[in-house]
């Protein structure tokens, strides 16, 4: 039904639309494909059916990223935090005013962004310095967030602070739903070196944030950003690694065609062999984290390694496709079309595959997780 389906309304020459209209052109596209997948009961396939989704198993939802990949289906980039991230975190700690409400909103196609990493505070969340005080009615919250995605088209931010002692690292830090038209509020771009500028910076002075808008408790946020964090890097993962896949798939289709040979033929056929294992590795990690993660068994630090695993994989994979593209990687041709991970361009793709091993947790950082969570060393001690 899927490939059907895909083969009727896939967009046609999708890439160049979203890259060459600008940002006007790539929000309009994202809505109109969000409300596609919509009308075919498509869009939160991984929601409980009761909140409006499919209730997909994580084989069901395997199947269909690997269907969305190989068809060279669009990512729906601007809502992916409102459909997976802040979903995962309502349907686990909202109330069901909040569900009802900021679910219903994101079903309408409300965007959300994150507001998580500070500049001295990205993968150690522990360190986060902005601070929320507790008013009449709510909170006032004072600092700054950064890498914050596609936070100049967002209505909502899923926003952490600290209501605690400064000392308190995890202790003491509240998760809220904050408006994006709040007074107080600045959003600042950040231009990447792809050229594209979808991740900012937000600066907070004295925002106000309702009582109503605290998910979960006071105090008790590092269990929510918990959650989100293993919902980012399971369905991310899923979702990444199956257009990863296909990506490699595209590549050993032209190589036996003739049309990707690289250097030497044996070298090109060792090294997508080398590929295609490492992928296929990374896939199965993910679909077996993604069934733990929805029966509630999976710990942050398996979403950490595997998280590491996926960004590993993600820079050697395009490293390797973009040498045996040689230079027919740094332009649009024949040879590549329908073959990137992300834009369908070898060479952008491995330039914002750099990015992984740093964005949504450092490698550093999640090695010390795994360390100490997983394999139970001492904690690392930094002495002056």
């Amino acid at each position: 039904m899927l490939r059907a389906w895909l083969g009727e309304h896939l967009p046609g020459n999708w890439r160049q639309r979203q890259r060459d209209g600008g940002e006007a052109a790539f929000v309009e596209f994202q809505h109109a494909w969000f409300e596609q997948l919509k009308s075919v009961g498509l869009l939160v396939p991984h929601w409980p059916v009761e909140c409006g989704g499919g209730g997909f198993s994580a084989d069901q939802q395997a199947v269909l990223h690997t269907e969305l990949a190989a068809a060279g289906a669009p990512r729906l980039q601007l809502h992916f935090v409102s459909l997976y991230h802040t979903a995962a975190t309502l349907l686990r700690f909202g109330d069901d005013a909040q569900r009802t409400r900021w679910l219903g909103g994101i079903l309408d196609g409300d965007v959300w962004c994150q507001g998580f990493s500070e500049p001295d505070a990205g993968s150690d969340l522990g360190s986060l310095r902005t601070r929320a005080v507790a008013v009449d009615g709510g909170f006032l919250v004072t600092g700054q967030k950064v890498w914050t995605s596609i936070g100049t088209e967002a209505q909502w931010c899923l926003l952490l602070a600290r209501t605690g002692e400064e000392g308190s690292r995890t202790r003491g830090i509240t998760l809220f739903a904050m408006a994006m038209d709040s007074p107080g509020l600045t959003v600042r771009t950040i231009r990447q070196s792809t050229g594209v500028d979808e991740f900012c910076e937000l600066f907070l002075d004295g925002v106000f944030i309702s009582s109503e808008c605290v998910i979960g408790k006071v105090g008790e946020g590092w269990a929510a950003a918990h959650a989100t964090l293993i919902t980012e890097r399971g369905l991310t993962t899923l979702e990444l690694t199956a257009r990863l896949s296909s990506a490699v798939e595209w590549a050993e289709r032209d190589f036996a065609a003739g049309r990707l040979i690289g250097t030497d033929p044996l070298s090109t056929a060792l090294t997508l062999g080398q590929v295609r294992a490492e992928v296929d590795g990374v896939m199965a990690f993910a679909q077996q984290f993604l069934e733990r993660a929805t029966h509630g068994e999976a710990h942050v630090a398996e979403a950490s390694a595997l998280k590491l695993l996926y960004s590993d994989v993600l820079q050697r994979s395009l490293d390797r496709l973009a040498q045996i593209a040689g230079l027919e990687s740094y332009r649009d041709g024949e040879l590549l079309q329908g073959a990137g991970w992300e834009t369908g361009h070898w060479a952008l793709d491995f330039i914002n595959a750099g990015s992984w091993t740093i964005a949504g947790g450092a490698s550093e950082v999640l090695r010390d997780v795994i360390a100490e969570q997983l394999l139970g060393l001492p904690r690392r001690v930094t002495r002056a």
